[in-house]
């Protein structure tokens, strides 16, 4: 079960602290993008994110983001706030993780993934090692059914995780 476990959990990317992010000792961030820092399928940013990533750059915190989307979905998005990206990820593998530590050129245990979803997210940053955020989805799913699916089943580990005082 501990790979279905984040690190920390907060309701959403705005609610991480530079405070959380220096009592875990992180200096670079993975960010997923659909559900997390914009709405699914979105190229719009809202103001609160868009302040949040300014706060983030301006306290020396490297950023890059790593999607499992189409390159013609996330290069506009990261073009659009001034990140670098990474395409087709392949999360769960912690093959675009690796890719994203890599590309901040810190050690993995300063860098943590933030995401939405239990099975891509927090499983792939479990298995490449480094502190993994999760944060509750922007909105709900609707006309996707495997995404769908996969929100009841995160529903039951995040009423355990309850259950458990986590």
């Amino acid at each position: 079960m501990p790979l279905l476990y984040p690190t920390l959990y907060k309701n959403r990317i705005t609610d991480i602290t530079l405070q959380d992010l220096e009592r875990l000792g992180i200096r670079g961030l993975l960010l997923d993008v659909d559900n997390t820092l914009t709405t699914h399928g979105s190229q719009e940013l809202s103001d609160e994110v868009r302040d949040w990533l300014i706060q983030m750059q301006d306290a020396g915190i490297r950023m890059t983001v790593v999607s499992n989307s189409w390159e013609w979905r996330v290069a506009p998005f990261a073009e659009k706030i001034g990140l670098r990206h990474t395409s087709l990820s392949c999360k769960p593998s912690p093959i675009g993780f690796w890719r994203g530590v890599r590309r901040l050129g810190l050690p993995k245990t300063q860098c943590a993934a933030i995401g939405d979803q239990v099975f891509t997210d927090i499983i792939g940053a479990n298995l490449c090692g480094i502190t993994c955020i999760q944060v509750m989805p922007i909105e709900p799913e609707t006309g996707k059914p495997f995404l769908m699916l996969k929100r009841k089943w995160e529903q039951k580990i995040y009423e355990k995780r309850k259950g458990r005082g986590t």
